[in-house]
């Protein structure tokens, strides 16, 4: 059974509602953020108004979740130093920089620059999250992603910090031109990235959805695949949405719990389309409405079906970890 410390278990507090699920809001997004407010030249997307429309996310669902997901660059600090961030919602930060080296058939992860663990622990951050892009096919290039998702676990257990890891899949040869072969193989791809990635020291996957709804729908066959990959992971896991339509989402996160997930941690498909709005009020009336009625859904959803992150660990709410009367002078 794995024994959390005692820094790792108040970040997950802090991240987790009070009955122990994850109802998570991601708003970390970066080069898609700029894809979505101007397709044509995402690059010319300024500082100023990238930080507006993390401020605008956070302003108006933070409240609705559990905790949010920002980045360093525009959301993170920002978001608490305009005061918008709720004292208690739990605040899960990026370490990642956005995209990849090494070509899309061979994606490596790379750290931002100048930006650390310790830094997440200083600014009050309750846990640390990676994106990396995995192929558990690809031998060599897997052991080096891991080797870096080892390397930042190994720090998060120094800051005593929870470690969010997401991997993403990703096709190659044949795979890119037929969405249909790339979804079948996905299958089996997801759940072996689950084996390998929790047998590393991290504290909860966010795994993305083990089948492609558009091409399987039978349930039962569904929820199997759910359990393959609840079995597979070591530790708590939430499911990702990967920028897939609301109505969606709200079924893989109902199969997804029912299996085993202790939560969802969602972004695109919460609040994309207000993305597409130019005016600012109107955006931000988008957000307030919709955006919230959708991420109190998905709340009722896992508050009914979910897992609490404990429980996979074999623990109760009442005694997370043992402590002994020298655990300060231990710590």
């Amino acid at each position: 059974m794995k024994r959390l410390s005692i820094g790792k278990i108040r970040g997950l507090q802090q991240i987790a509602n009070s009955d122990g699920i994850f109802t998570i809001c991601a708003m970390d997004h970066r080069g898609s953020l700029r894809r979505m407010i101007d397709e044509e030249n995402p690059a010319e997307v300024s500082y100023e108004e990238m930080v507006k429309h993390k401020l605008e996310l956070c302003s108006s669902l933070a409240n609705h979740a559990s905790a949010v997901l920002l980045d360093p660059i525009f959301g993170a600090a920002q978001c608490i130093s305009h005061g918008i961030l709720p004292k208690n919602t739990g605040l899960l930060i990026s370490i990642e920089a956005t995209g990849y080296h090494g070509g899309k058939e061979r994606r490596l992860t790379n750290l931002l620059d100048n930006w650390n663990v310790d830094k997440i622990k200083r600014m009050g951050g309750s846990a640390v999250k990676i994106l990396v892009y995995y192929r558990p096919d690809l031998t060599e290039l897997a052991s080096k992603q891991l080797n870096t998702v080892n390397m930042v676990a190994r720090e998060c257990i120094k800051y005593d910090l929870p470690f969010f890891v997401e991997p993403m899949n990703y096709p190659v040869g044949n795979e890119i031109n037929n969405p249909q072969e790339f979804a079948a193989l996905k299958e089996q791809l997801i759940i072996k990235t689950a084996q390998e990635i929790t047998a590393l020291p991290i504290d909860v996957l966010k795994a993305e959805f083990p089948a492609d709804l558009h091409y399987k729908q039978d349930k039962p066959e569904l929820i199997n695949l759910c359990r393959q990959l609840d079995t597979s992971s070591q530790v708590p896991w939430v499911i990702l949405s990967a920028g897939v339509d609301f109505e969606l989402f709200c079924q893989q996160v109902e199969i997804a719990c029912q299996a085993g997930a202790s939560g969802f941690l969602g972004g695109r498909a919460i609040w994309q389309e207000a993305m597409l709005i130019d005016d600012a009020r109107q955006r931000t009336q988008y957000l307030s409405t919709v955006a919230a009625d959708r991420l109190k859904r998905l709340t009722e959803i896992a508050n009914k079906y979910a897992v609490p992150w404990y429980k996979k660990l074999g623990v109760t709410a009442q005694e997370l970890t043992p402590i002994s009367k020298r655990w300060y002078q231990e710590y």
